[in-house]
């Protein structure tokens, strides 16, 4: 039998919401988008948001068109995904 769990949102105090805001999360995020711009090499950029209020983001984009190309041909930011990860 599967073991089912219901988070109680509203009772919790908005814990979910403030963990997801929480400063400490955000630069962990932007620290590892950074570290996966980095890997990926020269054209890419990292840009931590806030953008949807219920969580810290981070995207890391293409900015030249050069890396644009290189990254459709190479897969380069899957390639850098790990560099994430620590």
């Amino acid at each position: 039998m599967a073991l089912r769990i219901v988070w109680n949102y509203r009772g919790s105090g908005n814990a979910f919401r403030a963990l997801r805001l929480d400063p400490k999360v955000q630069a962990d995020i932007a620290r590892r988008a950074e570290a996966v711009a980095d890997a990926a090499g020269e054209g890419f950029e990292a840009f931590p948001t806030t953008t949807p209020r219920n969580r810290a983001r981070a995207a890391v984009v293409p900015v030249t068109a050069e890396a644009a190309v290189q990254n459709a041909r190479e897969n380069t930011l899957i390639r850098a995904l790990d560099a994430g990860k620590a």
